[in-house]
């Protein structure tokens, strides 16, 4: 079904400065006398990619999901291009990494204390800056811990 967006000129009363008499009408935008700029609110990486993180996640969330039983990775200063062939959840337990997403300018920074989800197919390159140390454990389809 079609359907048809119309509009009108909205005009304002006349405002005085000086001697001049100003009209809001669309001439008056083209001479860049007015300006409406739209904003845009960008969405956060994490919501862009689906990444979930929980921050400063606490010793009963930790042993709720059983971390210190899962494997441990370490790594020094480096850059690592990753992608995700399944959904992994990694806490982070000491360090920093920057993840920037396949094709964007923008990263997203994670820290020690920090629980992330990464989803399945998720391709970017992670940027280590020093000493890092994770413990990580794949998820399966609809293991939502």
């Amino acid at each position: 079904m079609a359907s048809l967006l119309t509009t009108s000129a909205i005009t304002y009363p006349p405002i005085k400065n000086g001697s001049r008499d100003f009209r809001m009408s669309t001439n008056n935008f083209s001479k860049g006398r007015s300006c409406i700029k739209a904003s845009s609110v960008e969405k956060s990486l994490e919501e862009l990619y689906n990444v979930k993180v929980e921050r400063k996640v606490s010793s009963e969330r930790l042993a709720e999901l059983g971390v210190s039983k899962w494997s441990v990775w370490k790594t020094g200063k480096s850059r690592l291009p990753w992608d995700w062939q399944v959904d992994q959840l990694v806490y982070i337990e000491e360090g920093e990494v920057r993840v920037v997403p396949e094709g964007s300018k923008r990263f997203m920074q994670f820290v020690a204390g920090d629980l992330v989800r990464y989803p399945k197919w998720f391709e970017a390159d992670l940027w280590f800056n020093g000493p890092y140390q994770e413990r990580y454990s794949f998820r399966a389809y609809g293991d939502d811990h």
